[in-house]
């Protein structure tokens, strides 16, 4: 029993210093998963499984960071129930919509609150660049939701590899994927002058974040560095 706890301390132990790698890990799972699930009412039950662990994760890494954990906690509530929603009901365009309309501010408020924290010292801790990376793919998140939004509100904003129409989820969070990181690889297209203007904006958010946050990583590890080289 005391080899157990000896083995099994520090592995929880890295996981509850590191609340931001578990959400990028939630994250990346569920993107490799999706397409397993996708074809039949149980995987989509099952993804909106996947998508409450993510949520649960997100809630969990914010409240190390100086944001507001009962703002995540208003949106996160809802956002859990309507995950399940639209994961049983994936054409019912009133529960993609309420849905998109929760999920985007929560995403968007968690990496608000992991760019506070990463931006919150002089220090780079591990945690601190595993929420570098998570905040950018909640990002892409938030706008995947503010996408389904738009293709609802203004049907035909899309279009891909079967023509104008409703785009799947995944598919919008492949577009944004691509959209954030400035790729071009995406083979879902914006057609709609509302849909181009919301892509525009995700493409300028992803070079500011280049700019600004992993260019300041970049720079603290750097100079936490030159100190160690010069002893």
């Amino acid at each position: 029993m005391a080899v157990q706890s000896v083995v099994r301390g520090p592995g929880l132990g890295t996981l509850r210093r590191n609340p931001s790698a578990v959400l990028l890990a939630a994250q990346l799972l569920s993107i490799l998963a999706y397409p397993f699930l996708d074809s039949s009412t149980a995987g989509r039950a099952a993804i909106g499984v996947f998508g409450l662990v993510v949520v649960a994760a997100a809630l969990w890494a914010v409240r190390s960071t100086p944001a507001l954990t009962w703002v995540a906690l208003l949106l996160g509530g809802p956002a859990m129930v309507l995950t399940v929603l639209e994961a049983t009901s994936p054409d019912n365009h009133a529960v993609v919509l309420v849905s998109a309309l929760f999920h985007a501010p929560f995403y968007f408020f968690i990496s608000y609150g992991m760019i506070r924290y990463v931006f919150a010292d002089e220090r780079v801790s591990s945690d601190e660049i595993y929420a570098t990376g998570a905040a950018f793919t909640v990002v892409a998140w938030g706008f995947a939701y503010v996408y389904a939004a738009a293709q609802v509100v203004w049907p035909g904003s899309f279009t891909g590899s079967g023509g104008v129409g409703d785009r799947s989820w995944f598919e919008l969070l492949f577009l944004s994927f691509t959209t954030l990181t400035s790729t071009g690889l995406s083979d879902v297209t914006p057609v709609l002058g509302h849909a181009r203007s919301l892509s525009m904006v995700e493409q300028v958010t992803g070079v500011f974040y280049i700019a600004f946050v992993v260019a300041r990583m970049v720079a603290l590890t750097v100079a936490r560095r030159r100190p160690e080289d010069a002893t």
